[in-house]
């Protein structure tokens, strides 16, 4: 049995962005989900629909509020080759890139979104800064090779 595949989209505010998104998405036969804003409370495997979790109860969180500007994919049950032909499909369609995306685990399901997203937050900065000091190795190597 095919395991059904979908992607939870959350944070995005251009319409037409998500639109392309979601029609290339169902013409490769995956369902999509877009989240509320307030979804940032729920444990990943709630947002999926997967049995066992509850909703979180909103007065949990009044006094603790979270702004997530950037838009997030969660993918479900899409891996590997098909990960890589989906994240073209996606591409070749126009849809401008998320920079925010993670496959469901089973660790991460046990996760907020709101963990979810600080920890792709923290990981996105950490792959900023290696590429940005292999940039200035890149351009320090050159100018010693200028120099012999």
């Amino acid at each position: 049995m095919k395991r059904e595949e979908l992607v939870l989209f959350y944070q995005f505010r251009d319409d037409e962005k998500l639109a392309l998104a979601q029609k290339t998405l169902h013409r490769l036969g995956i369902h999509t989900k877009v989240l509320p804003e307030e979804a940032w409370r729920e444990k990943i495997g709630y947002l999926l629909g997967l049995k066992g979790f509850r909703a979180a109860n909103p007065e949990d969180y009044e006094d603790d509020p979270f702004v997530f500007p950037h838009e997030v994919m969660v993918l479900q049950h899409i891996r590997n080759k098909r990960l890589d032909a989906v994240l073209k499909a996606l591409k070749d369609a126009g849809v401008p890139p998320v920079h925010y995306k993670s496959v469901v685990t089973p660790f991460n399901t046990l996760w907020t979104l709101r963990r979810l997203c600080e920890t792709m937050q923290k990981e996105h900065a950490a792959m900023i800064e290696m590429e940005e000091a292999k940039e200035k190795k890149d351009k320090k190597d050159e100018a010693s090779e200028g120099n012999e």
